[in-house]
């Protein structure tokens, strides 16, 4: 009794499953993207998210620093300072390599 129950239930998802994924495949699909706008990215990161995460770090230096904390302000600020040295290295290989492409398949 309690095997076929879970045979119809089974069956019956099974058949569910099967005409959802006949809907899918039968619509008309977009049409692939050509490019991928990587510059539109990296000037969303840096207009939007990035102003964003300073001043959170603004906020929580201030507030160690309201608390006498002034070495773990001085040493978070180090480090945030390096952080940013290495992102912009990193956003520098970008033109670095775009360069380097350029002038090696000229």
């Amino acid at each position: 009794m309690i095997a076929t129950a879970l045979v119809e239930g089974a069956w019956t998802s099974t058949t569910h499953a099967a005409n959802a994924l006949a809907l899918v495949l039968a619509a008309p699909s977009a049409p692939a993207p050509t490019t991928f706008n990587t510059e539109g990215v990296v000037s969303f990161l840096a207009s939007k998210v990035a102003p964003i995460l300073l001043a959170v770090l603004g906020v929580i230096f201030i507030g160690r620093a309201s608390r006498g904390e002034i070495s773990k302000v001085l040493t978070s600020s180090a480090i945030a300072i390096v952080g940013l040295a290495f992102i912009a290295g990193a956003a520098t290989l970008f033109f670095v390599g775009d360069y380097l492409i350029n002038l090696m398949f000229k």
